[in-house]
């Protein structure tokens, strides 16, 4: 069965992708802590409760691993770089790049960028993943540097990544405020959505070995154009969120 690596596999989107890819898929979760993490989703999973922060605790985290899926990270827009963004935004992130380089199993790496990387942008602008980089946070800065480190890998160490802008992720459950606005609506990221681009992304054919897509539902108006993971990647979102 093939095996994937899910990085701070307890957060809010590592916990759906689990209950999503459970069933199909062995799963390695990785994170510090697992202590308030579902017990019937540890079950049948290997767990790895390690600060990847540090680069000797790679030691063998990606032995027979075929797939990553890199969420690890600190997602707080207010962050500062030394004390929130630093071990976790840009060391976790070259541990497990340089620790890929050394592993043969590992045929892709898909990580979590996010809509921060381009929200500075005017908020009626839709943003393409092709336009130029418009960070609105040290947050945004910082997923910057990791669609430009798995670049790197990708072009000169042969090491396959996929990016996934998310914009406004949902939880089930989670809906849209009646009175949002059209840039709250365009960024919304429904769950499901957000499965199926996981779903694709482990299984397209890439005809480059990097590629970034940008995530959001099927908004009639959607903030980051989704054109490319429509053709790339057969990414079919069905939630809309000005028809909720």
């Amino acid at each position: 069965m093939t095996r994937i690596l899910i990085t701070g596999a307890t957060g809010t989107i590592g916990t759906n992708l689990v209950k999503h890819l459970k069933t199909d898929y062995d799963l390695v979760l990785a994170d510090v802590d697992f202590s308030d993490f579902p017990s019937e989703l540890k079950e049948g999973s290997k767990m790895i409760e390690e600060d990847l922060t540090i680069l000797e605790n790679w030691e063998n985290v990606l032995d027979g691993v075929d797939y990553v899926i890199q969420l690890a990270g600190n997602p707080d827009a207010e962050a500062n770089f030394y004390e929130g963004l630093l071990d976790l935004n840009y060391k976790l992130p070259q541990n497990l790049y340089q620790t890929a380089e050394k592993t043969e199993s590992v045929k892709r790496i898909i990580f979590a960028s996010s809509i921060h990387a381009s929200d500075a942008y005017p908020k009626n602008v839709q943003v393409k993943t092709s336009d130029p980089i418009r960070p609105d946070d040290l947050y945004g800065v910082s997923k910057v540097f990791l669609e430009g480190l798995a670049s790197y890998y990708a072009f000169k160490k042969g090491i396959e990544s996929i990016g996934i802008r998310i914009g406004d992720y949902k939880s089930p459950g989670e809906g849209v405020d009646p009175e949002a606005d059209l840039y709250s609506r365009g960024s919304y990221f429904s769950y499901k959505d957000m499965n199926h681009l996981i779903d694709c992304c482990l299984k397209a054919e890439l005809e480059e070995p990097y590629l970034l897509v940008n995530g959001v539902s099927n908004n009639t108006f959607p903030r980051l154009d989704i054109d490319q993971a429509r053709v790339k990647l057969g990414y079919q979102p069905q939630v809309n969120a000005f028809e909720l």
